[in-house]
């Protein structure tokens, strides 16, 4: 991971990040193709997180984006599942052609340092059933299953929780 550097988004890299989250999402058949799709909108919409959450980059030594992530507090725009005292992250995107890099792993290493620096007991996130690459990344970090917290936004969708308890 040398060579890979997070950092805050800045305002003319946000269609970037966007049309980068969709594509992620889209190569591993999670948005469907139509520009109708609601999810690939959210997904495709990095200012609006930006104004409502933290959006961080993974870049290379070029500055090229790599790869991006939403961190979000308990009762704020997008939050999903997190309460007081812990962080949650959304959108952990990794660009098709960055992957294998590590570039996921540095991201969620980020959101993980970000709890320590805020003093949260817990990082929460969400992901679909599907997404086992995912969930391996999330085990390997520490993550594990909170099945109780496990939730459907759609009759067609499961959402499976993970949590990583920090210490003080």
């Amino acid at each position: 991971m040398g060579d890979i550097f997070v950092r805050g988004a800045r305002a003319g890299e946000l269609a970037e990040i966007g049309e980068l989250t969709v594509g992620a999402y889209r190569a591993d058949g999670h948005v469907g193709d139509a520009v109708q799709d609601g999810y690939a909108a959210q997904l495709r919409d990095a200012a609006l997180r930006a104004e409502h959450a933290e959006l961080l980059v993974a870049v290379d030594a070029d500055d090229s984006l790599l790869g991006s992530v939403t961190v979000v507090r308990p009762g704020s725009r997008f939050a999903e599942i997190s309460v007081d005292g812990e962080l949650e992250f959304r959108m952990l995107a990794v660009a098709p052609a960055a992957r294998g890099r590590g570039v996921g792993a540095a991201l969620a290493q980020a959101v993980i340092d970000r709890g320590h620096a805020l003093g949260v007991h817990r990082i929460v996130l969400c992901s679909l059933d599907v997404m086992y690459t995912a969930h391996r990344l999330y085990e390997r970090l520490g993550f594990r299953r909170l099945p109780e917290r496990d939730w459907k936004p759609a009759p067609d969708v499961r959402l499976l929780t993970f949590g990583l308890d920090l210490t003080a």
